[in-house]
């Protein structure tokens, strides 16, 4: 028998696993604030759109929270322990935030940068779980498996580094390609002469490590300029 899964949340995440999850779980519902977001994935997966927490349906076997790190409490705090699995998928989130209020919970990290517009195979992602005990943990990892073969246990304090190191990788990568695109458009050149030295350099890592072709910078450093970068451009 299938389980019973409700995805609270219609964002890139949510919308990824429920698309990995439609032919594995029976899903049952998808939250979101704005009903008409939540009725679109709902349509994609064939289940039912709810945008109220009060109409959330309390038998199913595993919850997926699924929404803004900043938000999870606020969803934990509108409906109550029912008993069954509850999942968030934040990579910077402590499992912790669900011990006040849940009895069985866990973590279901999805590590990627998930666009509707590009949509990812979930079985190319590499996920990582944790449970707040041996069993939830076991579970979890049965569940992900039905997803993506590429399932980790990682704590929140792993988990942590693992967003760190994920900024490096994506986020300021990506700030490095705009930098370079505004060098360029001021010369009145086009960025697309980059793309073919931008993806030699990254299907070297298939054969090489990222320090073989280039070393040197403290991280911390580099970290903290970078995000202030970022920041000084909104």
């Amino acid at each position: 028998m299938k389980q019973r899964v409700v995805i609270i949340g219609s964002g890139n995440v949510a919308t990824s696993i429920a698309l990995a999850l439609k032919d594995k779980c029976e899903l049952v519902q998808i939250y979101s604030r704005t009903l008409a977001h939540a009725q679109q994935l709902a349509s994609e997966v064939g289940c039912q759109a709810i945008d109220n927490l009060q109409d959330l349906a309390l038998d199913a076997e595993v919850y997926i929270v699924s929404v803004s790190d900043d938000a999870i409490v606020t969803v934990l705090s509108q409906v109550l322990d029912n008993g069954a699995l509850w999942l968030h998928t934040s990579g910077s989130t402590p499992i912790d935030v669900f011990a006040s209020s849940r009895i069985r919970y866990g973590v279901l990290y999805p590590m990627q940068s998930f666009s509707k517009s590009h949509p990812t195979s979930m079985s190319e992602v590499h996920i990582f779980v944790e449970g707040n005990d041996i069993e939830t943990r076991l579970e979890v990892k049965e569940l992900a498996a039905l997803m993506s073969n590429n399932v980790h246990e990682a704590s929140s304090q792993e988990r942590e580094r693992l967003h760190v190191a994920a900024v490096f990788a994506c986020n300021f990568a990506n700030h490095m390609f705009t930098l370079s695109s505004e060098v360029l458009e001021e010369a009145g050149l086009p960025f697309d002469a980059m793309l073919p030295l931008i993806k030699t350099t990254i299907a070297k890592l298939d054969d090489m490590t990222p320090a073989e072709s280039q070393t040197g910078g403290d991280k911390q450093e580099i970290y903290q300029l970078l995000s202030q970068s970022i920041m000084n451009r909104r």
